[in-house]
């Protein structure tokens, strides 16, 4: 599990003060971004080495509003990994409150520059390993 903290901006939210329901899904990118990152393959090393993660699907449950300033931690979790698709779970936390305000999943594919899917295990195995090994410790 990685832990990433996002501050809500004002320009996050609505006429209401409540942060738009379409930033989590931004955070949830920033948090994975981040997460690749501290694992040594942040997206400008994948994308130097070829690699290209688009996002397949994504599914939230909003659970809580978040306004301006509010502290939200961000804690992604490998839930599946297989070589060809990675899956990922996100629980978003105010962090004064303990409230859960965010679940929600995030499933990748890999492919290179000419949009063709790749198995990272025979193209990246480092890569691949370090993926496996976080997938197991879920």
């Amino acid at each position: 599990m990685h832990t990433y903290i996002h501050r809500v901006n004002y320009y996050e939210t609505d006429k209401m003060g409540i942060t738009h329901h379409s930033n989590y899904i931004r955070w949830m990118e920033e948090a994975r971004s981040d997460y690749l990152k501290k694992l040594g393959y942040g997206l400008r090393r994948l994308e130097a080495e070829g690699i290209t993660s688009p996002v397949v699907s994504v599914e939230c449950r909003y659970k809580h509003a978040t306004t301006f300033d509010d502290e939200i931690k961000i804690e992604v979790t490998v839930e599946k990994y297989n070589s060809v698709k990675l899956e990922l779970s996100y629980v978003m936390t105010d962090t004064e409150t303990g409230t859960v305000v965010l679940t929600a999943k995030s499933a990748h594919c890999f492919i290179d520059e000419k949009g063709t899917p790749i198995i990272v295990r025979r193209q990246f195995p480092e890569f691949d390993a370090i993926l496996r090994q976080e997938g197991s410790s879920v």
